[in-house]
């Protein structure tokens, strides 16, 4: 079992209507980089006044994306550029998938049906920073793999 992780060997792909490219190693990500949560709990408790309980499964699997550059990275422009054109009509928005794999590790992410929460902010200091870039996701489909590179590579398609 591999114990050794690495972001070389993370690759982030965000693929849509405008542009696909790898938002990974090479790409600028910050000492931050990648997160994915998801929208709300999977399931609810409610206890009744005699001590019973009872949960209540959810279906959905809703989420978001947060992917975090360099100031510097020549990704940043290219993400205002889908940014611009997903946001300027409704043909075009909330069509984007994110894909975030680590093949050693066996972990897989699959984001669909992703939109831009909102454009960066714009910053500037003394040092350059980051840049956050967030996505919501109408569905999340995420595993976490076994850390084994053997059953890890047979897994990745």
């Amino acid at each position: 079992m591999s114990r050794v992780y690495s972001f070389e060997d993370v690759v982030c792909t965000i693929s849509g209507p405008f542009a696909s490219f790898d938002l990974s190693k090479g790409a600028g990500v910050a000492d931050e980089g990648i997160s994915i949560d998801f929208d709300e709990d999977k399931a609810t408790k409610t206890m009744g006044a005699g001590g019973d309980g009872m949960y209540s499964l959810h279906a959905a699997n809703g989420g978001s994306c947060t992917i975090r550059l360099l100031k510097t990275s020549p990704m940043n422009a290219r993400l205002s550029q889908m940014y611009d054109y997903e946001t300027s009509s409704s043909a075009y928005y909330g069509q984007d998938t994110i894909t975030v794999r680590d093949a050693i590790r066996g972990d897989n992410w699959v984001l669909q049906g992703c939109g831009f929460r909102r454009h960066p902010p714009g910053g500037y200091g003394k040092e350059g920073g980051i840049v956050e870039w967030s996505f919501h996701a109408l569905v999340v489909d995420g595993k976490f793999g076994d850390g084994s590179p053997i059953t890890a590579f047979s897994r990745v398609a």
